[in-house]
């Protein structure tokens, strides 16, 4: 999805860099084509509509029409908007605690489990001590896999007691941790639609008894603007 807004958006400023000035209708057909492109990407359309107008009201400015390369002006008046869109700011990760509990959620097939060993591995390259938990007992072989993981990346793996459920294991995982003397805890969790309400009671029974410093949710690159109500149900259960 990305990689073709890229195309799109490089394909349509190589045209407009060969321009000597830009005109009003220039810069009209150009955001045009920047909102077929994001719309052809799924990108909400109110978002689409709030970039659009953001983006013409700066480029439409003198300091846009004047410029002597009036295409790289309009270049960085779109990246400037991008960047104000996906967020402009660093926010770090919550890691004060006893351990760090960190829950991740998200539907089946997302990608939490290699998320939760990238995690590690990115913790354990801040100098932090680290452990993971596999808290999902649905999926065939998911606790082998995040053990396996945890092997090729020498990061402890709490073991589960047999037929333990996942609040149990969320649970005693915390004094394993502190047993081992363990900064953070990397909770991966089973994935789940969030319109099944007993899998989601679940995951606030987790969270009720584990106390997180940050709920991550997963999401599949190609999820598209279905991402943000996927996003606002977890939040609400």
């Amino acid at each position: 999805m990305f990689d073709n807004l890229s195309e799109k958006l490089q394909a349509l400023f190589k045209r407009l860099r060969g321009h000597g000035t830009l005109t009003e209708a220039n810069i009209q057909e150009a955001l045009r084509e920047v909102r077929l492109a994001l719309l052809e990407a799924d990108v909400h359309y109110k978002v689409v509509k709030e970039f659009i107008e953001s983006v013409k009201e700066k480029a439409l400015g003198q300091e846009v029409l004047q410029s002597l390369t009036p295409g790289q002006q309009l270049l960085k008046v779109v990246h400037q908007e991008l960047v104000r869109l996906m967020g402009e700011g660093e926010r770090r990760l919550n890691l004060s605690g006893s351990p760090a509990s960190l829950m991740l959620v998200g539907l089946q097939g997302s990608g939490k489990t290699t998320t939760a060993a990238k995690l590690a591995k990115w913790l354990r390259a801040q100098g932090k001590t680290v452990g993971m938990v596999p808290a999902d007992v649905y999926r065939p072989a998911a606790i082998e896999q995040l053990e396996q993981l945890g092997r090729m990346l020498n990061v402890p793996v709490y073991k589960p007691a047999q037929g333990e459920d996942p609040v149990s294991i969320s649970v005693k995982s915390q004094n394993w941790a502190r047993e081992k003397g363990l900064q953070v805890l990397v909770l991966d969790t089973a994935g789940r639609l969030h319109i099944d309400e007993p899998l989601m009671e679940e995951l606030r029974k987790i969270k009720v008894a584990v106390a997180p410093k940050e709920v991550l949710l997963v999401v599949d690159a190609m999820t598209g603007q279905d991402a943000v109500q996927i996003a606002q149900s977890f939040n609400e259960k």
